[in-house]
């Protein structure tokens, strides 16, 4: 039957108290992975839907093979897996803020992330997306400017409501410019975001990018009974 609920991880960061649990629900049959902020919930194995619709659809905007890709932010791995499932992508830089989480996938703390750290094609790179998009260097230390194909982004709750006030800049017309700057020609940046699609944001996609589009993934919400809603954007150079 497993243990009811215990805290596999912790840690104090910059952001706050960042946590990794895993919880036995009884109601469900099954294991729930979560990771808290303080209080808030950022992400749960219950609903990794749009996380994986945000790999998928960003590639599949996408042609050609040897695919270089950028996923910001680790979390629980399911975009970062998705976009490995891709036999095209020839290989994911995964830029992480907090060392720990980067830890949890090392050390196999996420069973069904298996594989993801021992990718040869994965490298783990612990750094601010946020800051790394603003710079002239980019996403790779070890290759300073170097562009790509994807940028798969998955780290705030929406571009209106940020983990810190800092990153805020990254989804205006400026920051987004800078962002598109290490992407190739006819790259791809997608975000995944909590909130419904959001016109002002679309607004700043479309005087940067060449297309964009906002796509609503509903998914069953086994809490409820329901079903919720993520967007994610896509947008191209």
């Amino acid at each position: 039957m497993g243990v009811r609920f215990q805290e596999l991880a912790w840690r104090q960061t910059p952001i706050g108290e960042i946590s990794l649990r895993r919880r036995r629900d009884p109601a469900l049959d099954t294991e729930v992975y979560e990771v808290k902020l303080d209080d808030e919930y950022l992400m749960s194995s219950l609903f990794p839907v749009a996380e994986i619709e945000l790999a998928r659809l960003g590639l599949a905007e996408l042609t050609g093979d040897d695919l270089n890709v950028v996923v910001g932010g680790l979390g629980l791995g399911y975009t970062a897996r998705t976009a490995l499932a891709d036999p095209r992508v020839g290989s994911l830089v995964v830029v992480e803020a907090i060392e720990d989480v980067i830890d949890w996938h090392r050390q196999g703390l996420l069973p069904f992330a298996a594989g993801l750290a021992d990718d040869r094609r994965t490298r783990f790179v612990r750094a601010d997306f946020f800051a790394a998009a603003e710079a002239e260097a980019g996403f790779d230390p070890d290759e300073p400017g170097r562009r790509f194909d994807a940028v798969l982004l998955d780290v705030d709750h929406s571009p209106r409501n940020v983990l810190h006030p800092d990153h805020a800049r990254c989804y205006t017309p400026a920051g987004l410019r800078r962002l598109a700057a290490h992407l190739r020609d006819e790259g791809v940046f997608a975000l995944w975001s909590d909130d419904p699609p959001d016109e002002e944001f679309g607004a700043a996609l479309a005087e940067v990018f060449a297309t964009w589009q906002a796509h609503v993934v509903s998914f069953p919400n086994p809490l409820t009974g329901g079903e919720s809603a993520n967007t994610v954007y896509v947008a191209r150079r």
